[in-house]
């Protein structure tokens, strides 16, 4: 039955993507706004499509630790879930992302119109500093960037592997980092058709103010999501402990002889 489920889901989740892409292009008549707007029927959707068919709620708590005006959301990326659902609060964004995906037809046009940060990150240094510079008028204009401090998608468990990005764009502008932790890759894992009932959950932890110097934001930026995001694990398992084996898994991922390399 949970195949079953999640092969439905599946197919009427990217068919869904495919019909707002193609058939959604006059949204880019409307500039920035009108591509949010459609991005947001991509999420309620997505999220409906999640619910009634697979049975998989997404609970979004510390909404009320999310500051107004320019803010860098930090979140932890285990699963495309999160690549919708945090859409839900943040209402004029852009996301920094592999320049590659630019090149994808429609979807790389709608990423260019709505002004997202693409950057090579084959350019090493100079990569960093495209992100700052990218940053500061996104920020100014008191929008919200996204950004996933490792850069992919990492299993729940794996060892974490922050990258300097993060602590660049924090370091280079005077706004507050908003840290996001999930358990979403126990629901949705990042390889794999299967979508497990549950309830996936989206936290907002307190945001980090600036002013700290570029290592000790680097180092409590990833002790405050990893420790978050090992308590929710925690939480889910005790509701479902099957899940526990995803976890084992994730903290092997960067082992040789792991199927997750």
């Amino acid at each position: 039955m949970l195949a079953a489920r999640s092969i439905v889901f599946n197919l009427l989740f990217y068919l869904t993507l495919a019909i707002l892409m193609i058939f959604g292009c006059p949204a880019m008549l409307g500039g920035r706004r009108g591509i949010f707007a459609l991005a947001n029927v991509w999420r309620a959707t997505s999220v409906w499509l999640l619910e009634t068919i697979c049975g998989l709620r997404i609970e979004y708590r510390g909404i009320e630790n999310i500051p107004a005006g320019g803010v860098l959301i930090a979140a932890k990326h285990q699963s495309f879930l999160e690549t919708f659902a945090l859409l839900k609060y943040a209402p004029d964004f852009a996301i920094i992302l592999k320049r590659q995906l630019t090149y994808i037809p429609f979807f790389g046009l709608y990423l260019i119109v709505s002004k997202q940060i693409a950057i090579d990150r084959a350019r090493g240094r100079r990569a960093l500093q495209q992100i700052e510079e990218a940053s500061r008028p996104v920020l100014a204009a008191g929008r919200q960037i996204f950004i996933y401090p490792e850069g992919t998608r990492r299993p729940p468990g794996a060892p974490a592997r922050y990258k300097p990005g993060v602590a660049a764009i924090y370091a280079a502008n005077a706004a507050p980092c908003l840290p996001v932790a999930v358990n979403t890759g126990l629901f949705w894992r990042r390889r794999g058709f299967l979508r497990r009932p549950g309830i996936a959950v989206i936290e907002y932890l307190p945001p980090i103010l600036p002013g700290l110097g570029r290592e000790a934001f680097a180092v409590r930026l990833q002790n405050e999501i990893e420790a978050a995001c090992d308590r929710l694990n925690a939480e889910a398992i005790a509701s479902d402990p099957t899940l526990e084996a995803f976890v084992e898994d994730g903290a092997r991922c960067d082992r040789p002889d792991s199927a997750w390399t």
